[in-house]
């Protein structure tokens, strides 16, 4: 017969739950506030013998309205901040009255909630230095407090269901990192994980979930919450950018405010209502009042926003305008309030670096809120939009290397000229010398691309630390040697980009930088227009150079007059080439490349002729993204 009361008491629960409900995505105003007229659950207090901690500790245990022995619930641990204790939700955020208002209107699994005092010391009141070793201490000894004492109690005194996936950890600040900490380092324990405001005692992402494959079978929902305004917000968002790298779905909710209970009462609402119930882990992106300032943001901008979904916000100030909109290759209008700022979201765009401008009664500028980027023939913003498979560029604890602007007078075209040279780490404590790639920018940009927008110096920081680059020098020069641009594109402004390469780039890094000035030593590559550079003043020069990288780019085949005579020139030293050159290496971004088809029937030429290449593709197009993962790729195969 209680077998039977059992598994009946659990169907009841299940089949309360049994579809996902959509759920608004904020508290609304006076939730908090006692309602009269309905059914209310009921605060108790209770000790509880603690082997742990050698002494008898107290918690606060809210059981749901209609509470039945008979019936067997869920239960949420509620943890509380450094500066608290087992009545801090109690005092600051009204949590039973939360859950009782959630309750009446159908929107909560019934479900203990046990609100415990997280500082497992013998004198654990919040009393004198709360920030004293012993003291913080205290707050990582409960875990063990928590999963051998606190959770046998709960379960020997109350009816509770005992599987993992009945069990639940959340809490604010301090307790918020307990709650990452504890959940996600005991997930046989807990299913259902929450942080609100996490504090610095929060685990790096990767001690929290070092198997993110695991995490992903086990957790039924991870949820990270925080104010925009909080300064703790980072170590939200650095778990956050760790689990959208590793796949692992969650819940990012950034909402306006500080480290407060308004905060962390609307993450109880919020978190309170998924719990025990099907997730549908498609919608969890939607989830969120505000986004995350984009990292190309001027400092301290809070637009444009990136949403969970990397959909993006964009708001600008313009009260005379009559019309703005937003154009990232696909305009969006936006809209006007009554303070004078237009809004607009986007669909959601694929990772990595965009350009986009603000057209204000259709004269197109620069986001002031943005960093400029010099890219489609002027000045234009730029949006970094977050790349699951970026980390290969990511900021990381390893030795750096520099990137130096260098001016020069070119004999070439007796001019004086700039270009960004990337050193490797140890550059200036070394005596050594180093292999050169000399690497090209596409049309409409200059030297400056591959520094800011490529980010050189990250990939091969990153690489070189790892062992999977040979440490270089990276001469990042300005391709744009006539003022034609790529509408008088022509072999006479190939030849002058030659001539620059040869009589004025290459003697000044080799008179001003260790390097070894041989053709084993030497690379050339670039991305669109670069890539035609390569291919006309590489292929011209194959004893200079080992290794040419043609990115995203192909002769033209629309254009015979430019493309015939260096098929023929390739036809007649075919032999040379691929005895000179160690790695061809041509690349592409997929279908969706806009050069994609010209690369195709170059290769094709190149099979009938006998030079011999390498290809690789990566989707994005005709983008950086495409070129980053490219320069990634070569450097690896370079000088070896």
């Amino acid at each position: 017969m209680k077998r039977f009361m059992y598994i009946m008491a659990t169907l009841s629960l299940l089949s309360f739950g049994s579809h996902a409900q959509k759920i608004e995505k904020e508290m609304p105003k006076g939730f908090d506030q006692v309602r009269s007229g309905i059914a209310t659950g009921k605060l108790d207090s209770i000790s509880y013998p603690s082997k742990t901690v050698g002494t008898t500790r107290k918690a606060l245990v809210y059981t749901p309205p209609g509470f039945s022995k008979k019936t067997k619930y869920p239960v949420l641990y509620l943890l509380h901040g450094i500066g608290g204790d087992e009545k801090e939700w109690l005092k600051g955020g009204n949590p039973q009255v939360i859950l009782d208002n959630l309750y009446a209107e159908n929107k909560l699994q019934p479900m203990i909630v046990v609100m415990p005092n997280g500082r497992a010391m013998k004198d654990d009141r919040a009393v004198g230095n709360i920030f004293d070793k012993d003291k913080v201490e205290a707050f990582a000894t409960f875990e063990k407090d928590l999963l051998n004492d606190l959770i046998p109690f709960v379960e020997k005194k109350y009816p509770t269901l005992t599987d993992r996936e009945h069990r639940a950890i959340a809490g604010l600040s301090m307790g918020g990192g307990q709650s990452l900490n504890f959940g996600l380092g005991n997930l046989n324990r807990f299913a259902w994980v929450g942080g609100f405001s996490s504090a610095p005692n929060t685990k790096r992402p990767e001690e929290l979930v070092p198997d993110p494959e695991a995490a992903k079978k086990q957790l039924k929902l991870l949820w990270l919450s925080c104010g925009d305004a909080d300064g703790l917000i980072s170590f939200s968002k650095r778990t956050h950018d760790y689990l959208y790298q590793h796949s692992v779905p969650h819940i990012y909710y950034v909402e306006p405010g500080g480290h407060d209970f308004k905060v962390w009462k609307n993450g109880l609402y919020m978190f309170s209502q998924f719990l025990f119930k099907p997730v549908d882990n498609a919608s969890l992106t939607k989830y969120t009042v505000l986004g995350t300032p984009a990292s190309t943001n001027i400092r301290n901008v809070k637009y444009p926003q990136i949403l969970p979904d990397n959909r993006v916000v964009f708001r600008v100030k313009a009260p005379d305008a009559q019309k703005v909109q937003v154009d990232l290759g696909k305009k969006y209008d936006m809209v006007k309030d009554t303070a004078g700022f237009w809004t607009a979201t986007t669909d959601s765009i694929s990772r990595g670096f965009h350009y986009y401008s603000l057209l204000i009664d259709g004269v197109a500028i620069a986001d002031p809120a943005s960093e400029s980027f010099y890219g489609m023939s002027r000045m234009a913003s730029g949006i970094e939009i977050p790349d699951k498979d970026g980390a290969f560029y990511a900021m990381k604890d390893v030795p750096h290397g520099d990137i130096r602007i260098k001016r020069y007078l070119s004999k070439a075209t007796n001019s004086w000229r700039e270009m960004y040279v990337y050193t490797p780490p140890g550059y200036d404590k070394s005596t050594d010398k180093y292999p050169v790639l000399y690497l090209l920018h596409g049309g409409g940009e200059d030297q400056r691309g591959w520094a800011t927008q490529g980010k050189t110096d990250l990939i091969l920081d990153n690489l070189i630390a790892e062992g999977k680059a040979k440490p270089m020098i990276i001469a990042m020069l300005d391709g744009n040697v006539s003022a034609s641009g790529l509408a008088g594109f022509n072999e006479n402004v190939l030849k002058a980009f030659e001539n620059e390469l040869k009589l004025g780039a290459i003697p000044f890094v080799e008179s001003n930088f260790r390097v070894e000035a041989d053709a084993k030593s030497r690379a050339l590559a670039g991305l669109s227009m670069g890539g035609l550079q390569t291919l006309y003043a590489g292929i011209k020069n194959t004893p200079m150079f080992s290794s040419l990288g043609v990115f995203s780019s192909g002769w033209f085949a629309n254009n015979p007059k430019l493309t015939d005579p260096q098929y023929a020139f390739m036809k007649d030293n075919a032999s040379t080439i691929n005895s000179n050159l160690k790695n061809l290496w041509i690349s592409m971004g997929g279908k969706e490349d806009i050069a994609y088809q010209n690369c195709q029937i170059m290769m094709k030429k190149f099979d009938e002729m006998g030079v011999k290449y390498s290809y690789s593709e990566y989707a994005g197009g005709h983008t950086w993204p495409v070129w980053r993962h490219d320069l990634m790729m070569f450097s690896q195969v370079l000088f070896k």
